[in-house]
């Protein structure tokens, strides 16, 4: 492997990771802070790739227009479920959160397919960010890819400013810990755990509008990347955003060389980094924010 081949690898390990942060960031803020199994997170990252498909046309093909009517529209859907299914589970069972939020993939690819089809569509990158940059005298890397990435940065960072830095911060992490506690203080705590969820909700769908162009939009997309966001939340440490970020590196570095370099061991890579964090680490590599 020369180093042109060794730098666009550590790119798309770099660009795999985020994503996937992204999209586990938010399964990290609902299931480590609210106690919620929501089964259905993937579900909102293949409702954001459908945005991307199907709101360009109607905003006019603007693409920082789609995607900001696109996380709007995430916020709204964040808060009415949470108002609707999300806020009777705090006091139930693993079990009860499991089954609703099943039923919930179930309807959401239903309506997807009643709605869009059941056709793989493609979703352009905008011409200005369509281009590549030379790697060396013949590798070339994309730039919508490194978009991606610039994007992801910054979704990690404002979350992190939010998180530790202001008030609202402070109100989650300690809704976290002791719900009753913050209740007798007087703040809202239903109204909060609706803010956090339609928070993850949105940097879920964010996820699937910029990885449209790259992924293409198909059904079922949601299912293949709940499995992997539950391990970057388990690696990570359950409700530790910094962990989460951290872990989807991990991952992303391991399962990009583990198929340049173990190709036929690359599926079980992850797993096996898993097992040895978890070894080492019970409870993951980070307990709280």
């Amino acid at each position: 492997m020369d180093f042109a081949t060794f730098l666009v690898q550590c790119l798309n390990s770099l660009q795999y990771g985020l994503l996937l942060f992204l999209v586990a960031s938010g399964l990290t803020l609902i299931f480590g802070i609210m106690g919620v199994i929501n089964l259905a997170h993937g579900s909102f990252y293949m409702i954001g790739a459908y945005m991307a498909y199907a709101l360009a046309p109607l905003v006019g093909g603007g693409f920082f227009v789609t995607l900001g009517a696109g996380v709007v529209l995430a916020v709204l859907l964040g808060y009415l479920l949470e108002w609707a299914f999300f806020s009777f589970l705090y006091e139930r069972e693993h079990l009860q959160q499991v089954l609703m939020t099943y039923g919930l993939i179930l309807v959401f690819e239903e309506l997807r397919s009643i709605v869009v089809g059941d056709d793989v569509h493609g979703v352009p990158a905008p011409a200005w960010l369509a281009g590549s940059i030379p790697l060396g005298e013949l590798m070339t890397y994309p730039v919508y890819r490194l978009f991606i990435s610039v994007v992801c940065l910054l979704v990690a960072l404002a979350m992190w400013i939010v998180l530790a830095r202001t008030r609202l911060g402070m109100k989650i992490r300690a809704g976290a810990s002791n719900r009753e506690m913050v209740q007798s203080l007087g703040i809202d705590i239903k109204f909060l755990y609706r803010v956090v969820f339609a928070a993850g909700v949105a940097v879920a769908v964010l996820a699937g509008m910029v990885a449209a162009p790259v992924t293409s939009v198909y059904p079922g997309m949601g299912n293949q990347v709940l499995i992997i966001c539950f391990v970057v939340v388990v690696i990570g440490g359950i409700g530790s955003v910094r962990g989460a970020l951290l872990a989807a590196l991990l991952i992303g570095f391991v399962d990009t060389f583990g198929k340049v370099v173990f190709p036929q061991a690359a599926g079980v890579l992850v797993y096996v980094l898993m097992a040895l964090i978890l070894l080492w680490r019970p409870h993951g590599l980070f307990k709280t924010n």
